[in-house]
């Protein structure tokens, strides 16, 4: 079912924390005049809050957060509520030590930092869940109330021994038995056979942590184990609050931009209301494009946009700069806009902050903000922000508008990212799954085809191309699943170092599994791992690409040759195929090219299955992108040049623009980082 947020506008906003300016009302104050200003319409407040909202157990003050809500409505606006269990105030910590967490040596942490408390403790999931019931009858019934946010950014493990004991409990419901779990660890290498579960011990350097199948479970149970921590926050939020919608903020990582190692957020999604994720990407860096940026950006929108299939929420970003990258570069003139209406772009209803205001003092004090420690509006920050939030009130009516259906699909298997970096094979440092992922998008993206990411759980149906790169674990109902879809007319490109273990990480027997080799005619025979500065090439239709990385030796049993190797031992034998099965195709892909054959595979791929859009305008360059939102009544076409330089649309019929409402026909010039929004009535 999807959830849809309660506002008529798109959520302009962020992080406040007014509990840091008791002491300066007239700053307060201050604030929401700047806000209104800004065009700022929601705040997210309680985050990090308890010790201000608890400062002694059983004592509470919530005058300033009542204040919030207040100051909020007389300016007609929202208020996200988050429970603040992210960071335990100190009393908690000194008369409850159990609440912090054992790292993976065994030591107790001490109290500070956040995020540092154990999901499995009884007491502090009691004295969380008791607070968000206060929380919850206070606030629940207010009308400007929009959401919850629970916790923040969940991750982390804890290794006490509650959690030792949570673990082996966890295996027991999977295995049943010791010689089903020492048969699926294959303990019997290196003589690890487990004769009594409380012999078993999470992966820790002081013990075990080269046993791929404990570590692959472990990562399992932290997921598992952090989710029954969310599901106890919620339990008075959805039984006093029903109808008020739950998030909690997802997080990616800051140079490749892929999703959060520590979590499977393909299972996590399906506990949220609705998908929210943080943004802070390095623009304008030193070592790529902008647009190689946005192309970054777009996937894990989409990516996060995939997991519910429906509109999602950026819940942080930051008007410039951050204070924790290795390098805390300001955004260009230009940037903040064209980056925030990415977002609405590819899907999301809001962009949100961190932070409204910026801390005095403590870790984040440099950080961006909307309002600087100097107050001002007349900031170039603050006017950029101004504008987005100006963009925004003019784009409203794309609130709750789904992106565009695709055609396309890549699958991320979260199970099969940690299986792949743990494997003791290949090259640690050129593994690269989601930045191979990433390469494959890049075509989709400078050719304006909407891609959705995709796990193994989804359904296939609803597209024409499946493309499976790396698929490393593979079981065998996805493989069962693959069969179906390709035998009902599917197309799937697959590649090297896919089907080599189960779901339990154990490699596939008699070779690579039979299912797999009926899907693409080929038998694979090795793989070969090359050195950073070793090479191949192949030659497919007349040209020459070249090769790193991986290349896997083949037979075809069937398939057609489209692409051979051109040098050493394996040199005249296959390396890209082409096999029909069923009323569908396969196609696999042995070995790791540049970009610039998959830009031709895939253009001959986009003509013969028809996987471009129909668009009634046309970009002269790549770096342009055009995504779409659209229901049954109303197309909005947004138009983002990533490139620093101006490029041309050609429009094929008069359109509104809608952040201007003016219409344009034509040639029309499109500035540097410059954004269009049509509008279509069909």
């Amino acid at each position: 079912m999807t959830t849809h947020i309660d506002s008529t506008f798109l959520l302009h906003g962020g992080d406040y924390n007014p509990e840091q300016w008791q002491k300066y009302p007239d700053i307060l104050k201050r604030d929401y005049q700047l806000m209104t200003e800004a065009h700022i319409n929601t705040v997210t407040v309680g985050m990090f809050s308890w010790s201000v909202l608890e400062p002694e157990e059983g004592v509470y003050n919530f005058d300033w957060l009542d204040d919030v809500f207040d100051h909020m409505a007389a300016i007609s606006g929202k208020v996200i509520l988050a429970t603040p269990s992210g960071a335990r105030p100190a009393w908690m910590a000194q008369k409850y030590p159990e609440v912090l967490r054992t790292n993976e040596r065994g030591e107790k942490m001490l109290f500070g930092e956040r995020h540092n408390h154990c999901f499995t403790s009884p007491i502090y999931r009691e004295k969380v869940r008791n607070f968000n019931t206060l929380l919850a009858k206070r606030y629940g019934q207010k009308d400007n109330l929009l959401m919850w946010h629970v916790s923040n950014e969940y991750g982390g493990e804890c290794h006490c021994e509650l959690c030792q004991e949570a673990f082996r409990t966890w295996l027991k419901r999977k295995y049943g038995t010791l010689e089903s779990l020492n048969d699926a660890w294959w303990t019997i290498f290196w003589s690890h056979r487990f004769t009594d579960w409380k012999q078993i011990h999470s992966p820790s350097p002081l013990g075990d942590n080269n046993l791929q199948g404990l570590n692959l479970d472990w990562r399992r149970f932290v997921s598992d184990q952090t989710i029954d921590f969310y599901e106890n926050e919620i339990k008075p939020l959805r039984s006093i609050t029903p109808k008020i919608p739950i998030t909690t903020n997802l997080m990616a990582d800051t140079t490749d931009l892929m999703p959060f190692h520590g979590l499977d957020y393909q299972k996590f999604a399906q506990h949220l209301d609705i998908v929210s994720w943080d943004c802070y990407p390095t623009w304008n860096n030193d070592t790529e494009s902008v647009a190689h940026t946005g192309m970054k950006v777009a996937m894990i929108d989409d990516y996060f946009r995939s997991l519910k299939q429906q509109d999602f929420l950026i819940m942080e970003s930051t008007p410039s700069q951050v204070n924790w990258h290795p390098v805390n570069h300001a955004k260009r003139p230009g940037i903040h806009r064209l980056s925030s209406l990415q977002h609405i772009a590819h899907g999301s209803d809001s962009n949100l902050y961190f932070q409204l205001r910026q801390s005095r003092g403590a870790s984040e004090m440099f950080h961006g903000a909307v309002i600087s420690q100097d107050g001002s509006n007349q900031t170039r920050v603050f006017k950029d922000v101004q504008q987005v939030g100006i963009d925004l009130s003019n784009l409203a009516m794309v609130k709750d508008m789904p992106h565009r259906k695709s055609k396309v699909a890549i699958i991320y298997d979260q199970d099969n990212m940690w299986a792949l970096m743990d494997s003791q094979n290949y090259a640690q440092g050129t593994k690269q799954y989601w930045q191979t992922l990433q390469k494959h998008y890049q075509y989709f993206w400078q050719h304006n085809i909407p891609v959705d990411i995709i796990s193994p759980q989804t359904d296939l149906s609803a597209y024409k191309l499946i493309i499976d790169p790396m698929h490393f674990l593979m079981s065998t109902a996805f493989m069962t699943k693959l069969d179906q879809y390709i035998k009902s007319g599917g197309v799937v490109v697959g590649t090297y170092i896919s089907g080599i273990v189960n779901e339990l990480g154990l490699a596939y027997l008699g070779g690579w599994p039979q299912m797999l080799q009926q899907l693409y005619g080929v038998q694979i025979e090795e793989t070969d791992t090359l050195y950073p500065k070793q090479t191949n090439q192949i030659f497919f239709e007349g040209q020459s690409y070249l090769v790193k990385d991986y290349c896997t030796r083949i037979n075809s049993t069937g398939a057609k040759v489209l692409a051979t190797y051109k040098k050493d031992f394996y040199a005249d034998t296959p390396a890209v195929t082409e096999n029909h099965y069923g009323k569908g195709q396969t196609y696999y892909l042995a070995c790791r090219t540049d970009l610039d054959f998959l830009m031709t595979f895939y253009d001959k791929l986009t003509s013969r299955f028809k996987l471009a859009e129909t668009l009634p305008l046309q970009a002269d360059s790549s770096d342009v992108s055009i995504q779409i939102r659209e229901n049954k009544q109303t197309t909005y076409i947004f138009v983002l040049n990533f490139d620093e330089s101006e490029h041309m649309l050609t429009l094929s019929l008069p359109l509104v623009n809608m952040l201007t409402n003016q219409k344009e026909q034509g040639e029309v010039r499109l500035e540097s980082y410059g954004i269009r929004v049509y509008q279509i009535n069909k």
